[in-house]
């Protein structure tokens, strides 16, 4: 099945011209059945980027899915444009009484920021309180997972003494989580962060899902919040680090090529995606994980 997006979303013809199935509004009216309703709250400044990365993955799970995307209320965008953001995006003001099977919560390049100075953090914290009721499933990513520790558990995040950076081989904790069906026992996945959680401060009620003993926990459960924190990028596109890292390097900072991506390190060479496939077996199996135990009755979420 396919997943629907405005008609003019530019990421629409990547998903085409990448063999996404991607239906119209007037096709999707047609079936006879009722579409997974998935928000994306986009915290990244390249909006764009960041959609066509996620709308790869969501598109290509075999159910149909009505994709919603979401941005802060009163955040001014430096990097897109206000007419591309009125055209696609909604703001959570505006989707605040709706319901959703699942809702995903990106990253936001604000990792050395504390949390309570983050301009608009009282919105955050009325978006994760509101999945609570109003999603069935929430899938938190980067600083939104870090953001999400801290509010639900109190989670204390430190800075490490060194940038994590590149692709790194981490260790599938619990197989049987189905979410993870279809792992294998230890996936590569990208990294790219100066912050790492404290796991003395996790709490008995989260659940590692992956795990790296030396760079930090990956991915954790929630039963009781119906959700998971994805602390790393398995969303991330070939060129994703390659990119950040000539980023870091015409600003001038002293940043070391990352690891495991480019063929021998050379950094002039293509890089090589070794995290393709679970990428896509994450975002199959949360979604038909919220297939299974949503409600059909949208209203009936979080009751």
């Amino acid at each position: 099945m396919p997943i629907r997006i405005p008609d003019d979303l530019p990421a629409r013809k990547t998903l085409e011209d990448e063999g996404v199935y991607v239906m119209d509004s007037t096709r999707a009216a047609r079936q006879d059945i009722r579409p997974l309703e998935i928000g994306l709250l986009n915290l990244m400044p390249n909006k764009e980027r960041t959609e066509t990365q996620f709308t790869r993955l969501i598109g290509s799970t075999p159910l149909q899915v009505d994709l919603t995307l979401v941005r802060i209320t009163d955040h001014q965008s430096k990097h897109t444009s206000e007419d591309y953001l009125k055209t696609f995006y909604k703001t959570w003001e505006e989707v605040r009484t709706k319901k959703f099977d699942g809702f995903i919560v990106t990253g936001a390049p604000i990792a050395n920021m504390p949390f309570e100075e983050v301009r608009y953090w009282p919105e955050m914290l009325d978006i994760m309180e509101w999945t609570k009721t109003n999603v069935h499933h929430t899938m938190f990513i980067c600083w939104g997972a870090q953001a999400a520790l801290h509010h639900f558990h109190g989670a204390k995040r430190y800075r490490m003494d060194s940038k994590a950076f590149g692709v790194f081989r981490h260790q599938v904790t619990n197989p049987r989580s189905p979410f993870l069906r279809g792992f294998s026992d230890s996936p590569m996945i990208p990294i790219s962060r100066y912050n790492d959680i404290d796991r003395t401060t996790l709490g008995e009620n989260l659940e590692v899902l992956i795990d790296n003993a030396e760079i930090g926990v990956s991915m954790l459960g929630d039963l009781k919040h119906r959700a998971v924190y994805f602390l790393n990028h398995l969303e991330y596109d070939n060129r994703s680090l390659a990119d950040e890292y000539e980023r870091d390097v015409k600003s001038g900072l002293d940043t070391p090529p990352p690891a495991n991506l480019f063929p021998n390190g050379d950094t002039s060479a293509i890089p090589e995606n070794r995290w393709r496939s679970h990428a896509h077996l994450l975002f199959q199996n949360w979604i038909n994980e919220i297939y299974q135990t949503t409600p059909y009755e949208l209203e009936k979420i979080g009751e």
